[in-house]
Formats: structure tokens, C-alpha cells, sequence
């Protein structure tokens, strides 16, 4: 039973409630007929419609035989067929008083609609082209524009545009020529993208998911749980580091390397072996795989074979990449602390041993030969790809970790 204080408390909840609903629904009309009765909605109408004119969105035309035109909401209807041509009926209290029976055919492709990332796409590159921009060969999301020894770099993601340059005025310049093209508006240093933040300092760039790790904790219930020591301990979670990030010193080479590990039937129910790797540019991580091998290993060297084919194709993936910012890597290190395995990549012979091993994996060999990559050994002390196939203590996890950068410049 409720007490009398509480009995109050909760009628008070309810007029806040009745009221808030109250003050909403004024706000918010609920069919066009009552929109049409509001000064502030009209207006509001009239610019959605008067910028459609401006972006030449539409025509107004008559409606075709056997065409069927759909009906205008706030938010438009799918269209599930891009080669449909869409026609739209005029919004009702908007009609063209000398064609009220016209409807309009869609010019440019709308939000909602499946060819309008496609439009954007097509609309941004053809303007960047147009103004001496060159797109990437390997990524066609990848906009370049080179003055002298300067470089401008404009990564596109969907509706999302991130810039940088080796000189301020040419990011200035950038910003004045998606304005006059674009309705866009700047958001100043990038310090949050695509769920990552961002730091940048004086010496470097941090990149870290606290706030990512911690939807997450909330999401499956964890928030309260004990923290861990590591991020990946034999038995606990994420919570003991969630501010765990990655450090990209601006002082650093700028060297390709990749590091290559697995360990033998860890997987409980089938007995597959986990790859893991990591690829850097001097001391910066700069991409990383944990993935459970396909097929079930027999020996440790075959394991660590197969991780390392996959390092590799990775490693080739970076220097077709890294083409389209003009640097070119060859005779990439791989490392891998398992000798029987870089002798399989340093000798062109099958052998009987090497047999079973899917001949998709002897590729690595091939590379090899071609000095696009060399297999080095590296001690099992130093092995930085041991964080993405196993768990560890404490200690050994804080020495690879605060180790990395000082191993990798030298």
C-alpha cells in the first residue's frame, strides 16, 4: 500500500505528465489539416518547398499513364526499385493553383530512398573532379589534391566529409569550395567519428571507445560488474580499461611492418586455431585481425602458416593503399617466432609436409619471392600479435603494450 506522501508524489507525476502531453501535442500537429492552421508550420513548409525548387529536385509535370504517384509525408516513402521513375503528389494545401492536378517527377534522389547515397556519391565526386581533385585508385572514397609539396586529403563517408592537409590555407580553401557548391556546414577539429574519439595533441593523435565501451557495458548489463585487469582476460571483460586507445606519435618512422601469431585449437567446440596480426607505420597500429582459421591445423607450424598468409594479404592490401597517398612499401617485414613456418615461406619446393595446406595459402611464397614482403623471425617475448590470440596476466600485457613503440623504431 502507498503511503499519503507517496499517493501525492504520484498524482503530481501524473498532472506533470497530463501537462507534458498537453504541451506536446500543441506543438506537434497531428494530421496537415491542423499544420495548415499554423503560421510557423506553413512557413516551414514554404522553405522545404522553395529549396527543392533551388536544388532543381523536381519538375512539375503531368502524370503519366499507367504511373502511380505517392503521397507526401514527413518522412518519404521507401522506393524499393531504383530504376522506377518516382513521381509525387503535391503536398495537400501546396498545390500549383494553375496545375493542381500536376504531380511532381523526381529529379535527384531523395534521403530515404535507395539511390541516394549513390546521387550523393555521384553529385560530390564530379564536383571535386571538376576542381582538380584526383580520386584514389584503390579507394574511390579517396579525394587528393596535391599543390607543390603540399597535400590535401578528403575522405568521404557517406554524407560525412573528413579533411587534412600539410598546409592550413589549403583546408580553408576546401571549406570555401564545399560551400559554394553544398549546403554544409563545418564542424570544426574532428574529435568524434564513427564512434571512435578523437585527441589530437601537440606530439601526436590519441584514439580510444570509452564512451563505446561504456554503451556497451550498459547495454548487456555489466556496468556494475568487477573490472579486469586486462581487456581480455581468461575469464572477465572490458571494464577494468575502457579508456584503453591507441597512441599515433607525430615523431615515429613512417616504416611498414606486420606482425603474425596463432595458437593451436583454442576453439573449444571445433578445435580451429585463432589467427591473429597487426600491421604498423613506425610505432602507429594502424590495423589488426583476430579471426578463427577456417580449417583445423595439425601442428603448430601449419597454424602459424596460415596466420601468416593472412598477415600477408593484409600487408598488400596497406601498400596498394598507401599508392594513393604516393608512398610505395616493398619488402615488407613480416614477423613470426615460429622457424618451421618461415621456412615453409623461404623454400619454393613442396614438400610432403605442406601437402594438405590449402594451396589458397601458398600465395605467401609468392610474395616472398617477389621482395613485396620478407619473413623474419622474431623472439616469442616480442611478439605483439600474441594480444589477439590469447589471453594474458598483467604483466605480460602491460610489456607488450608499453614496449611496442620503443621495439618498433628501433
Amino acid at each position: 500500500m502507498m503511503t499519503r506522501n507517496q499517493s501525492r508524489l504520484q498524482d503530481m507525476q501524473d498532472q506533470q505528465h497530463t501537462v507534458l502531453s498537453c504541451f506536446l501535442s500543441q506543438l506537434e500537429p497531428k494530421k496537415a489539416q491542423d499544420a495548415m492552421k499554423e503560421s510557423s508550420w506553413i512557413e516551414a513548409m514554404q522553405e522545404e518547398l522553395l529549396q527543392f525548387k533551388l536544388q532543381d529536385v523536381w519538375d512539375l509535370v503531368d502524370l503519366p499513364k499507367g504511373q502511380r504517384a505517392i503521397g507526401t509525408k514527413w518522412v518519404f516513402r521507401n522506393k524499393r526499385d531504383e530504376r522506377e521513375e518516382v513521381y509525387v503528389c503535391q503536398p495537400p494545401g501546396f498545390e500549383n493553383p494553375s496545375y493542381p492536378d500536376r504531380v511532381y517527377k523526381l529529379k535527384k534522389a531523395l534521403y530515404g530512398l535507395h539511390q541516394a547515397p549513390r546521387a550523393w556519391y555521384d553529385t560530390l565526386s564530379s564536383y571535386l573532379l571538376a576542381n582538380s581533385f584526383e580520386r584514389g585508385v584503390i579507394d574511390k572514397t579517396l579525394f587528393i589534391k596535391r599543390k607543390k609539396k603540399d597535400i590535401l586529403l578528403v575522405q568521404i563517408y557517406v554524407d560525412d566529409i573528413i579533411f587534412g592537409s600539410t598546409r592550413d590555407n589549403m583546408c580553408k580553401e576546401f571549406e570555401e569550395l564545399m560551400h559554394q557548391r553544398f549546403k554544409m556546414s563545418s564542424m570544426g577539429e574532428l574529435t568524434f567519428f564513427l564512434g571512435l574519439q578523437v585527441q589530437q595533441k601537440s606530439d601526436g593523435i590519441f584514439i580510444c571507445q570509452s564512451k563505446y565501451v561504456q554503451d556497451i557495458l550498459t547495454k548487456f548489463g555489466f556496468s556494475d560488474s568487477k573490472p579486469a585487469s586486462t581487456p581480455m582476460e581468461t575469464h572477465k571483460y572490458l571494464k577494468g580499461q575502457p579508456r584503453l586507445g591507441l597512441w599515433y606519435p607525430h615523431d615515429s618512422s613512417f616504416d611498414l611492418l606486420a606482425y603474425s601469431d596463432s595458437d593451436l585449437g583454442g576453439a573449444n567446440l571445433d578445435r580451429k586455431s585463432t589467427s591473429g596480426g597487426c600491421q604498423f607505420l613506425g610505432a602507429r597500429l594502424v590495423s589488426w585481425q583476430c579471426k578463427k582459421q577456417t580449417t583445423v591445423s595439425t601442428s603448430t607450424t601449419e597454424a602459424e602458416y596460415i596466420a601468416a598468409a593472412s598477415c600477408c594479404s593484409q600487408v598488400l592490401w596497406i601498400q596498394n593503399q598507401m599508392l594513393d597517398y604516393g608512398v610505395t612499401f616493398l619488402h615488407t617485414p613480416i614477423f613470426i617466432d615460429n622457424s618451421s613456418a618461415i621456412s615453409i615461406v623461404n623454400n619454393p619446393v613442396k614438400h610432403s609436409k605442406t601437402k594438405h595446406i590449402e594451396i589458397r595459402y601458398h600465395f605467401i611464397r609468392d610474395c616472398n619471392e617477389k621482395k613485396l614482403i620478407q619473413v623474419v623471425k622474431v623472439h616469442t617475448d616480442n611478439q605483439f600479435a600474441d594480444l589477439f590470440t590469447k589471453a594474458f596476466d598483467v604483466g605480460r600485457f602491460t610489456f607488450l603494450v608499453t614496449s611496442v613503440g620503443m621495439i618498433n623504431s628501433e
